[in-house]
């Protein structure tokens, strides 16, 4: 690491090749997982342990191999939720719970134990309508919503726990073991199972838990659309996985991203919705450990029983959906969103993990970011070039060079010698700055933040207890601690103006690399053995890590301002419940066609699973994009939440006056259009804020009864009133653009053009015209 103090990081330390990152057959729990299930043994509850307190039912589960009891806690809450917890009823030390995402205000509705056979257990809400029907022996569980099973729960059996246990060193000096106390599961060969150490290329994790992942699968009768788990560079609806092919979740710095691909980026939002015509589910797996989820859906088939003469007797096969989870540690505990309608699914979730946070105003308007404007001139200029050029902005971004050698809460004084001057230019124009603060501190005993940060104890530890040290742009760097509540504290001050010396009231900030990124280290990040706050190691909490950042700056910038003005934060890594303290977009994308298309579904899952304000950068980060594909851009990413234009620093400057007179004209007028509806985004994100009503919403959403609907990802609804149909194909001269809802008229909302709906129209495009968007009759009529 000394190395990293004198050698030069760059882009190309970012920029690395995809095969350090794992693939499902490099993940051990995933493989142990897979092998211990194919040997189909069952659990059971043991119903005869039922016990009611004030909140909660719970009983035994015991796994018919092992013997060993677990302690499952059924949970009935406000708003037609059910929460099943499942932990070690005596686990050596305490397992991992995720902290601080849920809202304080979940209010528990207390289940009634109805009649059920002997081996049986019903537990009614207050009402009647929702039961928990839990089978013994095997070990199931039914979600019946007027008498119609809507979800199992373990109907496939597996559910998956390992139990914690004394190491193989322990044991061994251990005289009188009890060997029926271990696992004999976990007995199999260490370098295949990854038991106690486990390794990656040249990288090895030495677990001193052991192995600890766990698993629970989700039957969903009647659905084949399934959506959610963000962050994948995916298609909206989920596909089916096979072996080896499971969506991961796990926080990484993927740079230039490959897209159609289930590989975990830059965040992880463990929470899918199903859908069907007339039910909405939702399953919150609460855990922020490293991930995977497979689906696999059967869609509803008809097949000939007999044949009797002419006449065929046939019997319908009831779609059905499967979703099994499995995480590397921690607890089971899961949220049950029983709906029926997406608008109370989304409310549901909202009422766990908090609703949209409100943005200050300037947000919605359009931000002009780049990888780096060089000096207090540059910014002038392009400042003025907007002026010149009569395009309108409200932001202007500064990436890492304004800082001195990468110290964040510094300028650099040759490039930014008077940083107050250069923001009460932008004040006078009613603009801001948005500032970037990354989660890693330069080693430098001399940087006033480092030097406070080690004193104080502040940094992740490495396993053998010293602050643990890695590199990223700064070089040789630690990385702060946000799980520690002081850490949280003390970051949320140094956003203070006496503290931050040349900040003001205009200055906002962007909280980037923080999954967090750690160039050299296994798979671009942390070592899962280092040690946060409590003596938790990182693989416990790897997920939520950036979450934390978010909400330390978040609370710095209300801190700040005495609790008067809203603070704007955006982070690239993200977790459930992110949503309430700002904004996310979606990372490192390219200059390509196939990005800005993608955009679309990556967006519309961020917004189903709360995130309402997301975006994509224009123009793709990596890359030249050619002038058409950038003015196509600018009109999708108009009528998208977080609208930026950003580049990184090997590409060729393109300010939006940058590629000839008609295309700037172009570009201004879908900012100008961005501009024209701000009225309309400010009201929507304020029923985002105040009824998680998502602002870019699927077909599906609004039009929950059209099959047709369910799997559209190329156009959206804006809103109730608007259907945005972005062009994303080159050359195009006509698109074709369903239009939803057979009681429905809609309007082109340039020409006044009307359609009929419940079909689909070819509408002649031109360079010229931007994102489609059209309005509905029943929305003008109201």
């Amino acid at each position: 690491m000394e190395a990293a103090k004198k050698e030069k990081i760059s882009v190309d330390d970012e920029a690395v090749d995809k095969n350090i990152f794992k693939n499902c057959s490099n993940i051990a729990f995933y493989r142990r997982q897979k092998k211990q299930l194919s040997k189909k043994s069952t659990c059971r509850a043991v119903l005869d342990s039922v016990t009611t307190g004030k909140d909660s039912t719970s009983f035994q589960i015991i796994n018919k191999a092992t013997k060993i009891p677990l302690l499952a806690e059924v949970y009935g809450l406000e708003g037609n939720i059910f929460r099943l917890k499942i932990n070690e009823e005596s686990p050596l030390k305490p397992r991992y719970e995720v902290r601080d995402v849920l809202t304080s205000k979940l209010s528990t509705v207390r289940l009634i134990s109805c009649s059920g056979d002997k081996g049986s257990l019903v537990l009614a809400d207050g009402k009647g309508d929702l039961k928990f029907h839990v089978t013994a022996d095997p070990f199931k569980v039914d979600l019946v919503s007027e008498e119609d099973i809507v979800m199992s729960v373990n109907s496939l059996g597996q559910l998956y726990f390992e139990h914690l246990q004394i190491s193989p060193k322990q044991r061994a000096t251990k005289e009188n073991e009890d060997d029926a106390s271990v696992d004999t599961s976990q007995q199999e060969n260490q370098n295949d199972m990854g038991l106690w150490e486990e390794k990656f290329g040249k990288f090895v994790d030495i677990k001193a838990n052991g192995p600890a992942s766990i698993g629970l699968d989700f039957s969903l009768h009647g659905f084949e659309h399934l959506y959610g788990i963000p962050q994948h560079a995916e298609s909206h609806q989920l596909k089916n996985t096979g072996d080896g092919d499971a969506y991961r979740l796990y926080n990484l710095d993927v740079y230039g991203y490959k897209i159609h691909d289930k590989m975990g980026i830059y965040g992880s939002v463990p929470y899918l919705l199903a859908h069907k015509l007339g039910r909405t589910l939702g399953i919150f797996w609460l855990n922020a450990s490293e991930t995977l989820v497979e689906v696999n859906t059967e869609p509803t088939v008809e097949y000939t029983l007999t044949q009797m003469g002419s006449v065929a007797a046939k019997q319908k096969v009831r779609s059905r959906a499967d979703v099994h989870w499995m995480s590397e540690s921690g607890i089971i505990d899961v949220f049950l969103l029983m709906g029926p309608t997406p608008s109370d699914v989304f409310r549901q979730y909202s009422h766990l993990t908090g609703t949209q946070a409100m943005p200050p105003l300037f947000s919605l308007g359009y931000h002009q970011c780049r990888w780096n404007y060089e000096d207090e001139q540059d910014v002038k200029a392009v400042d003025a070039g907007f002026d010149e050029h009569d395009i309108p902005y409200d932001v202007m971004w500064l990436d890492i060079e304004h800082t001195e050698g990468k110290r964040y809460f510094t300028w650099d004084k040759k490039r930014f010698p008077n940083p107050k001057r250069m923001q009460e230019l932008l004040r006078s124009k009613t603009r801001k700055l948005v500032v970037i603060s990354d989660p890693h501190v330069k080693v430098d005993p001399d940087y006033s933040v480092y030097a406070k940060a080690k004193e104080q104890g502040f940094f992740v530890r490495n396993r053998e207890g010293r602050d643990l040290e890695g590199v990223c742009w700064p070089g040789l760097c630690s990385y702060l601690d946000f799980t520690n509540p002081k850490v949280r504290e003390w970051y949320s001050g140094l956003f203070a103006f006496p503290v931050y010396q040349g900040s003001t009231d205009i200055l906002f900030i962007w909280n980037d690399m923080n999954e967090p990124s750690v160039f050299r280290g296994p798979e671009l990040t942390m070592q899962k053995n280092a040690i946060h706050h409590g003596n938790w190691e990182h693989r416990e909490l790897h997920n939520i890590y950036g979450f934390y950042q978010q909400m330390a700056t978040a609370e710095g910038l209300i801190r700040r301002s005495k609790g008067k003005e809203r603070p704007f934060v955006l982070t690239r890594s993200f977790f459930a419940g992110s949503q309430k303290y700002g904004a996310v977009w979606t990372g490192d994308n390219r200059s390509d066609w196939s990005y800005l298309k993608i955009s679309i579904p990556m967006l519309l899952t961020l917004s189903v699973t709360g995130i309402s304000f997301c975006g994509a950068d224009v123009g793709g980060f990596i890359g030249n994009p050619e002038a058409e594909l950038l003015v196509r851009w600018y009109q999708a990413g108009a009528y998208q939440p977080f609208f930026r234009g950003h580049a990184t620093m090997k590409t060729k400057r393109r300010e939006p006056w940058l590629f000839g007179e008609e295309h700037t004209r172009l570009i201004r007028d879908a900012i100008r259009e961005r501009y024209a509806l701000l009225p309309y985004w400010y009201s929507l994100f304020y029923r985002a804020h105040k009824t998680a009503e998502p602002i870019m919403r699927p077909l599906w959403v609004e039009f929950p009864n059209e099959l047709e609907t369910f799997g559209i990802e190329d156009e959206y609804m804006l809103g109730s009133a608007l259907l945005v149909h972005p062009v994303t194909e080159p050359k195009a001269a006509v698109v074709d653009v369903f239009l939803p809802g057979s009681d429905e008229v809609w309007y082109d909302s340039k020409t006044f053009a009307h359609w009929e709906g419940a079909c689909t129209v070819k509408i002649p495009v031109a360079l010229d015209t931007h994102s489609l968007s059209h309005s509905p009759q029943q929305w003008e009529d109201k």
